[in-house]
């Protein structure tokens, strides 16, 4: 019997993130260890009227390719997939990690070179989902190498993914209209500024976090509510432009790697600098890999304060209330962002002033609107 939560899940993501409904193709990928998860979106989808079809992904196969693959068969975008991405109404994707190192002995450069050749189905993915004509949305599915990156065991990191998404609240719907709500008062405050600020004083031997980003008409911050992301918790922007550095609190992690230290400097909304103390070929080798990949895709303040703990998985970390995340890469088109690459990267830098570091501020146009990871007006997100 499977755990009655995954139901819930299924419940909430078929019915409020992607709102399946009758003659929906709805594609639903993800690895063979989150069956449980697959039977319940495949049953509910099906009672939506939608037609759903399980699309297996493997993290061995792609594993094998980057390690035994010509240059050639690496840079071959797969017209099975691009096919998916043109033609599905809704795509649902679960990550259910086997071994969440499973590329750390991978050479960064294939890496960059099979990341660099999926740039166009990432950009007609951006696309489609931009225009309305696909509704996704992206979750996980606990697994034992997942619950050990973030030092629990499996039934304690199950609840702590599963009371992430609320749904150990009576009605999760209605909980995540209520964040809905709440996240659309940052959002219409955001989007009459021109600029926002995020600041944290020098520490701990380093020179802390400057970080001014332009924010300007074309940007458009937009409300994370549990749509594209379950969990959710964000209110996020295509930048214009970002000048300063940023020193980030918690190890980037991207594609099994742990990059720990990292710290940028941008200048015009480009990466001009980037260091890190672990990991640092790996981070250049991403960075350098297109045209694209230097410059800032996203700026986005986490809002989820159901979520207090870094976890080495971006998907929670990223939304932990009182924390603000920089992607380098593509961008969102809805968001105003115009930038395109094979690289998305979200990187956390919390705010909140934990384990002796000093907490930090958010201005916008030169008014602090959150300080030591709290927002000061009392109708916006909190704990």
């Amino acid at each position: 019997m499977r755990d009655a939560r995954l139901d819930r899940l299924a419940d909430v993501i078929v019915g409020y993130s992607t709102r399946v409904k009758k003659g929906d193709v709805v594609a639903i990928v993800g690895e063979p260890g989150a069956q449980p998860l697959v039977e319940a979106l495949y049953s509910k989808v099906l009672r939506a009227g939608g037609n759903p079809h399980w699309m297996v992904r493997s993290e061995a196969l792609q594993g094998i390719m980057l390690r035994e693959g010509t240059e050639e068969q690496i840079r071959a975008v797969s017209p099975f997939d691009m096919h998916l991405v043109e033609t599905a109404d809704v795509r649902i994707v679960l990550w259910a990690e086997v071994n969440t190192k499973a590329f750390g002995r991978i050479e960064p450069g294939r890496l960059a070179m099979q990341q660099a050749a999926r740039k166009p189905m990432l950009k007609r993915f951006m696309e489609r989902a931009a225009s309305g004509a696909l509704r996704w949305c992206g979750t996980l599915y606990p697994t034992p190498a997942s619950a050990q990156d973030a030092e629990m065991s499996l039934d304690e990191y199950a609840d702590f993914v599963f009371k992430a998404g609320k749904l150990d609240e009576a009605d999760p719907v209605a909980a995540w209209r209520s964040v809905h709500e709440r996240q659309e008062r940052v959002r219409e405050a955001l989007q009459k500024c021109r600029s926002v600020r995020f600041f944290v004083p020098a520490h701990d031997g380093h020179d802390g976090t400057d970080l001014r980003v332009d924010v300007a008409p074309p940007s458009v911050w937009v409300n994370c509510a549990g749509h594209e992301n379950f969990p959710d918790g964000e209110v996020f922007t295509g930048p214009q432009g970002a000048d300063g550095h940023v020193n980030y609190t918690f190890p980037a992690v991207y594609q099994g790697r742990e990059v720990e230290g990292v710290r940028l400097v941008f200048k015009g909304g480009r990466v001009v600098d980037a260091s890190a103390k672990k990991n640092e070929e790996f981070l250049i080798k991403m960075l350098d890999q297109d045209a694209g990949a230097r410059t800032m895709g996203e700026i986005a303040i986490g809002t989820n304060y159901s979520i207090k703990e870094f976890s080495k998985n971006t998907l929670f970390d990223e939304k932990i209330g009182g924390t603000f995340h920089a992607a380098v890469g593509a961008g969102y088109p809805e968001s105003g962002s115009k930038n395109e690459s094979g690289l998305h990267w979200d990187m956390v830098c919390d705010l909140r002033g934990l384990g002796g570091r000093p907490g930090g501020v958010i201005e916008a146009d030169g008014n602090v609107i959150s300080r030591n990871g709290k927002f000061v007006d009392a109708g916006w997100p909190s704990a």
